[in-house]
């Protein structure tokens, strides 16, 4: 592999912490009343502005960068149009309910961002090497300790009082979150993760496709045939959200959403093992959404998280040091021959 594309992964890394820390500090002020002028709009309710607005970037963002050509193509009613595999589809779909419960789990009330953000992406760490031991990839040593630190980090979290308490709303979500990533590291593993740039590109405009249009569809399903609290919710995201004063905070949280989206996942599509990519994608996430604690906490006298999750996200800042070591004496070696 060679040193660009050694290095390329940290850079999308770092568009993806670029993108989660507004995102995500957006969300949580939203949906708790805190943003000015603009009162609380549950999680479900912000959901069909910014999913929409993420199908919108989705498409914009495929269109210029040329990507859009990786697509499979297939014909309907005489018409060609980009076509994923049964493959992507799964995917896609898997992407899709990522998307919704990532953005639900920053709008339930109790739960910090960190939190929220060990829960999940420790959840998602524990899964890596299950993947990689499926799809019969190596775990390098300096992965497997990545690892264990992002690991650390989670049961730190766990450690504080009422750590284990948790809503059942919250519990499902962050559940289907899990599952979703489950299925989806594994086809990525066994179509995407191949180092040859087409297929991965390939993958991944599939997939995205199928994603964000997957989500907005669902959400009118819901709100057109699903009665009670949740159909409700819904149906005040696309009847009410769009002509009040939380649209514009909508309108960005879809944009910076689908940002994370296009950067976490060219993270994880990078060629080595799930053991190395996952911990760099989590790592990155958990340090944007200290930021965006500490951002909340500076500009809208929002409660910071507790010593136990700031802890804990200085144990995954150590597993990023210990993933980012080899590939930057790579480098550095590289540069000295070139040099030379």
């Amino acid at each position: 592999m060679g040193t660009r594309a050694e290095t390329t992964i940290w850079m999308w890394a770092f568009g993806y912490f670029a993108c989660y820390a507004p995102y995500s500090a957006l969300a949580k002020a939203l949906s708790g009343g805190s943003l000015p002028r603009a009162g609380a709009t549950s999680g479900l309710a912000i959901l069909p502005v910014s999913i929409a607005t993420s199908v919108v970037g989705m498409i914009v963002f495929l269109w210029a960068t040329g990507w859009w050509r990786y697509a499979t193509r297939g014909v309907v009613a005489g018409i060609t149009v980009p076509m994923p595999s049964r493959f992507t589809l799964a995917s896609g779909l898997c992407t899709a309910v990522i998307a919704a419960t990532t953005t639900l789990s920053y709008t339930f009330k109790g739960i910090s961002i960190v939190f929220a953000m060990l829960l999940m992406r420790g959840g998602v760490l524990i899964l890596a090497p299950i993947v990689d031991a499926i799809t019969g990839r190596r775990v390098q040593a300096t992965s497997w300790l990545a690892l264990g630190l992002s690991l650390a980090a989670l049961i730190i979290a766990f450690l504080e009082d009422g750590g284990w308490q948790l809503s059942a709303i919250a519990a499902i979500d962050i559940g289907a979150y899990l599952v979703s990533y489950f299925v989806r590291l594994q086809l990525m593993s066994h179509k995407a993760k191949s180092g040859n740039r087409s297929e991965t590109l390939r993958f991944f405009v599939e997939e995205q496709l199928v994603a964000t249009p997957a989500v907005l569809l669902a959400l009118v399903a819901v709100a057109c045939c699903v009665d009670g609290e949740l159909g409700d919710a819904i149906r005040v995201g696309f009847t009410e959200v769009p002509f009040g004063s939380a649209l514009p905070y909508a309108i960005a949280i879809g944009v910076l959403s689908q940002g994370t989206g296009v950067f976490g996942g060219l993270v994880l599509l990078d060629g080595r093992e799930n053991s190395f990519c996952v911990p760099v994608n989590r790592s990155a996430s958990v340090l944007a959404g200290v930021l965006a604690s500490v951002s909340l906490w500076a500009l809208l006298d929002a409660k910071l998280p507790s010593v136990h999750q700031f802890v804990g996200a200085a144990v995954l800042i150590a597993a990023i040091v210990a993933l980012s070591v080899p590939t930057l004496k790579k480098a550095w070696a590289a540069t000295r021959r070139q040099g030379a």
